[in-house]
Parts: C-alpha cells; sequence; structure tokens
C-alpha cells in the first residue's frame, strides 16, 4: 500500500474533507440563496444532489466489482431489487433526509451562516437521545455534561444582536422577527429529523451486510422520488412556468455537488477517524464559517453573547468525543 493511504492519512485526508464540506455547504448555500440573481428552486436542487449522490456511488460500487459491468449490474439487482424488504427500509430515512434538506434551506434563506452552523450543532443533542432510545447505547456522565453545555451554548448564540449590531447591518435586507424565528424553527426541525434519521441509518448499517455505498443508493432512489413529491406539491406550477432548473448557475450547482458528497465524506470518515476527529472538523467549520460570514459575507456581527455560546459550544464538541484513557497495571504489578 502507498504511504499516503496509510491509517493515519486517511484520517487527515478524511478531517480535511469534512471541514472543507461542512464550512463550504453552509457559506455557498446561503450565498446562492441572498444572492442578486434569478431564484432557483431549492426543492428542485435537492433532487438534483440525490441523483447525483446516486450516481456516484454506483461509479464506487463499480470499483468495488473490479469496474465489470456484469458484477455491478448483478451486485445491485441482488442487493437492491432482489432484498425488496431491506431496500424498503430505507425509505423512512430518505423521507427524512429530503424533510431535513428543505428545512436547511429555508433556514439558511433567514439565517446568517455562523448562527445557523453553530445552532446546528443541537443534532449531537437529539443524535445521542435516538442512540439511547434505538440502539441503547451508554452515554457517559461527561457527555451529558458536554450536552447541557451544547444546549445553553446554542442559547447563547441565539441571543437577540443588539441594536448597534443591527445598524452594522445597514447593506443587508433586515429580517424581521417572525421569519427569524421561522429560521430558527427550521433548524431546529432539522435537528430532530437528522438525529432520528442518522441513528435509523447507523442500525440499518449494523444489522446486514450490505456496503455504505449500496445503501447510499437505495437512499438515493428513495430521496429523488420523495423530493419530486416535493416539488409537485409546492413548486409545481412555478416548474411549468419556468422549467425544472430555472435560476441554476455555477454556484446552485457548487452547491448541489457539495450536498451530494456531504453524506459520502461521512460515511469516510466514520470509517477511518473516531468522534475526536469529527470534534476538531465541527469545531473549526465553525471557526471558519463564522470568519467567512464576518469578514467576506458582510452579514453577521458577533456579539459578546455569540462568543461565550460559541466557545460553550466548541468544548461541548471536544468533551463529548472525548474519551478516558484507563491505565492497565501489569499483572505482575497487581500480585505486589
Amino acid at each position: 500500500m502507498h504511504p499516503i493511504f496509510n491509517q493515519n492519512n486517511r484520517k487527515l485526508i478524511s478531517l480535511i474533507a469534512l471541514i472543507l464540506q461542512t464550512t463550504s455547504i453552509v457559506l455557498v448555500l446561503r450565498y446562492s440563496r441572498t444572492r442578486k440573481a434569478e431564484p432557483y428552486i431549492s426543492s428542485t436542487a435537492i433532487v438534483a444532489s440525490e441523483f447525483l449522490k446516486g450516481l456516484i456511488c454506483i461509479i464506487l460500487v463499480w470499483f468495488e466489482t473490479d469496474c465489470s459491468l456484469n458484477r455491478l449490474i448483478k451486485k445491485l439487482h441482488d442487493e437492491i431489487y432482489g432484498k425488496p424488504h431491506e431496500t424498503l427500509k430505507l425509505t423512512i430515512p430518505s423521507g427524512l433526509y429530503a424533510i431535513q434538506n428543505n428545512l436547511l434551506f429555508i433556514a439558511l434563506s433567514y439565517l446568517n451562516a455562523a448562527t445557523y452552523q453553530v445552532t446546528y450543532q443541537l443534532k449531537i443533542l437529539t443524535t445521542a437521545l435516538c442512540c439511547v432510545f434505538m440502539l441503547g447505547k451508554k452515554i457517559e456522565k461527561h457527555q451529558w455534561i458536554s450536552l447541557c453545555m451544547l444546549a445553553l451554548g446554542v442559547a447563547f448564540v441565539t441571543w437577540p444582536s443588539s441594536d448597534e449590531g443591527n445598524k452594522r447591518l445597514s447593506t443587508q435586507t433586515p429580517k424581521s422577527w417572525l421569519q427569524q424565528f421561522i429560521g430558527l424553527g427550521a433548524v431546529l426541525m432539522a435537528t430532530l429529523t437528522s438525529g432520528f434519521a442518522g441513528v435509523y441509518f447507523e442500525k440499518i448499517l449494523k444489522t446486514g451486510p450490505t456496503s455504505v455505498w449500496v445503501r447510499n443508493i437505495q437512499l438515493a432512489i428513495f430521496g429523488t422520488i420523495f423530493g419530486l413529491v416535493i416539488v409537485y406539491i409546492f413548486d409545481y406550477k412555478a416548474v411549468m412556468e419556468k422549467g425544472f432548473f430555472q435560476g441554476y448557475s455555477t454556484v446552485v450547482w457548487i452547491v448541489i455537488f457539495l450536498q451530494a458528497i456531504g453524506g459520502l465524506i461521512i460515511a469516510a470518515v466514520i470509517k477511518y477517524a473516531d468522534n475526536i476527529i469529527k470534534g476538531f472538523a465541527t469545531s473549526l467549520s465553525i471557526i471558519l464559517s463564522s470568519a467567512v460570514s464576518y469578514f467576506i459575507l458582510n452579514d453577521f456581527i458577533p456579539s459578546l453573547f455569540f462568543f461565550i455560546g460559541a466557545m460553550l459550544v466548541i468544548t461541548a464538541t471536544f468533551l463529548y468525543g472525548w474519551e478516558r484513557k484507563v491505565k492497565l497495571i501489569p499483572l505482575n504489578d497487581q500480585k505486589r
């Protein structure tokens, strides 16, 4: 094996990829929703990202089958069509992911990138609770403390900004309290769907030999179907008037690509890294998002409450992934 692909380098590569993807999707997505250009329909972008994710996973499975088209077709037939009960299990998480992705588009239309990024870390709390009730996972005392710190930190982060800070945002379109409430409500609902769907998907992965790429293909199939249903219900008229890809630009296609590879990067991090590495990635992405939101997007003025809340969230993220090292006493020492 080439040295660049050893275990430590895989951890580093997956860490960097997660930091870049997590930070980029927030900033690019918000920019795509707030820039002065022909608006695109977010529900169609979600369908496009699910379809693209499925194509990427098919390519990965093709590599797994030694680049044989016949083996690829047989594997997909056996794992998807040949096991309808296993395939139908993915309808629940794929439906929840479809709802979650639409909620995130709404949230980033009304919240600045930094506030969204930190508030969305409440998914750690919802995921932990789902792990306890669905997987019977034991949460350590220091992890419960970190979850309380997380909730407190989010409360500080979402504390209303001062009038002085709002005046400095005069170049931005002001958001009413109702719009901010909708944005916050959307991101909180997204944390609930994220926690439940993530743990449910993990439970499915641990109860069978099916590869994560095949599972992602199954997710993409149902995600595309659910996404098209959402398009039909909410945006059918707009699609009929100006087309499915109305308002699409290079920025929108970048958003779609980042959304598609997000799940694949998370899978790689889980495989090659651990909770501590994920904590580094999450914390660094929060810092990067806040810095870019302040210095480049000019849509965020950090207050004292935000700094306190952000530090609590970052500390809680590290603490949650911390594992105590138990010192093993040699057998000879125990006999003395």
